[in-house]
């Protein structure tokens, strides 16, 4: 049982990844997280309002699994197949987020500084939630997909607008780490 509990090696994961790939391919599937967002925006009847929500929902059911399918495999994984619910961090990457004040980091699987209860009566907490939210929804509407949609499916699909899509999350995650974090925190 100590197999599981380990963070499977690149060369079972990615096989793992690529054949479902390329089931999803062959029956003519795109994998894509957000586009769930839409998906359930239409069921709960946002086509009324926004021709974007007009389209046939039912033929993404099939995704609405896949979220379900997430949903459950994280629960599982979390309370019953963790021996450890601390992250494995490189120990320099520990202390510089000790130096910003996340005393957390290497100790639990998210930073407690932003996500327990207390931390939302901080002003600062929540404006940097609801932003980094705004964001990425935006940003995920306007690469049309996010980076798991981009990232696996379209790039296994040898799509030109994932690869610019993924360089520029790349650029974005580096930016933002980099340059943006240090002056928030």
């Amino acid at each position: 049982m100590n197999w599981i509990y380990e963070p499977w090696p690149w060369y079972v994961s990615g096989p793992m990844i690529a054949f479902i790939m390329f089931l999803l391919l062959m029956v003519g599937k795109n994998f894509g997280m957000s586009a769930n967002l839409r998906t359930m925006c239409t069921i709960c009847g946002a086509g009324n309002k926004a021709d974007f929500f007009k389209f046939d929902w039912r033929s993404q059911k099939w995704n609405l699994i896949v979220i379900l399918g997430a949903v459950i495999g994280g629960f599982i994984g979390s309370h019953f197949l963790t021996a450890d619910m601390a992250v494995a961090i490189n120990p320099d990457t520990i202390s510089d987020l000790n130096e910003l004040g996340f005393n957390s980091a290497g100790k639990s699987y998210l930073p407690t500084e932003l996500f327990e209860t207390e931390s939302l009566l901080s002003l600062k907490t929540i404006l940097v939630l609801a932003i980094g939210g705004l964001l990425v929804g935006f940003g995920a509407r306007y690469a049309g997909g996010c980076t798991s949609g981009h990232a696996i499916s379209g790039l296994s699909d040898l799509q030109l607008p994932s690869l610019i899509a993924v360089i520029g999350f790349f650029i974005g995650g580096l930016t933002m780490i980099h340059f943006l974090f240090p002056l928030i925190f």
